[in-house]
């Protein structure tokens, strides 16, 4: 700084006149006051660097925090998973026991006498044939092919449930049954099955059309009974046989009505 300064004495010294001196500390302040420009520009420049490095290194640390939050939550959603996974699982084998339970019961009580009864949701005595534990049908929801178009799900399944139900006063129904299990996504055996336990197809209703002992409705046709109940079945049962769903349909003796209808869906 102290050579710089002497630097600028002898240069004003050197002037040769008056004028000149004046022209030079105009040189000298055009110089001095460029210089002041330069060093204000960078100055600003290195502020705004140091502003963006600290804004990068907060985003990287927030897209850090971000990712670390992504990782638990796909974390936790997978240890829920396992557990509702684990859950369902101990749930069906509960469930399973529980059906062979009934199943075991329905075929002690037919070696035992020539025909199983009991009391059905309707509070009416009913007669059934014991399912064999060996041929039982598969329950669940794979147990039926939804792979299918629509109109050959209904093919497959009306011509079924029409033979079952020849002779009754819901013959002629199957392609009802079948267009409602495929809109309800509920197995297409389940509701005719319900009506033979709980009014032998139809044929002794205790409400007009209310084929299934349910509760107190009754309806303007066959057509519309069938549509109700079939989708009450997919809201209030799952769609599917289980023997919680029988403990909920007939609470008074649940193993002969999960029995009964078992060995009913057997037979479409």
């Amino acid at each position: 700084m102290q050579q710089g300064s002497l630097g600028i004495i002898d240069l004003i010294l050197s002037a040769d006149s008056f004028n000149d001196l004046i022209s030079l500390l105009q040189y000298l302040d055009i110089i001095s006051s460029r210089n002041a420009d330069a060093v204000n520009s960078l100055v600003n420049l290195s502020n705004e660097l140091e502003d963006t490095k600290k804004n990068l290194n907060d985003q990287m640390a927030e897209a850090k925090t971000q990712k670390q939050a992504a990782s638990d939550a796909l974390q936790q959603a997978i240890d829920a998973r396992n557990a509702l996974q684990k859950q369902m699982e101990e749930q069906r084998a509960a469930e399973k026991a529980q059906e062979e339970a009934a199943i075991a019961e329905a075929q002690k009580k037919a070696e035992e006498s020539a025909s199983n009864t009991f009391t059905n949701a309707s509070g009416k005595e009913s007669t059934y044939v014991a399912p064999d534990n060996t041929n039982s049908s598969d329950n669940s929801s794979g147990s039926v092919d939804w792979s299918a178009g629509k109109t050959d799900f209904v093919a497959k399944w009306s011509g079924r449930i029409d033979a079952y139900l020849s002779g009754s006063p819901l013959s002629g129904y199957g392609s009802t049954f079948a267009e409602a299990a495929w809109d309800y996504g509920v197995d297409p055996r389940f509701s005719p099955a319900i009506s033979a336990v709980e009014s032998t197809k139809g044929a002794y209703c205790f409400l007009p059309h209310n084929a299934w002992g349910w509760g107190s409705s009754s309806w303007g046709s066959w057509e519309e009974a069938i549509r109700s109940h079939v989708s009450g079945l997919a809201a209030l049962y799952g769609g599917y046989l289980t023997y919680s769903g029988a403990a909920k349909y007939n609470p008074a003796n649940p193993n002969g009505w999960y029995a009964a209808v078992q060995a009913n869906m057997n037979q479409i």
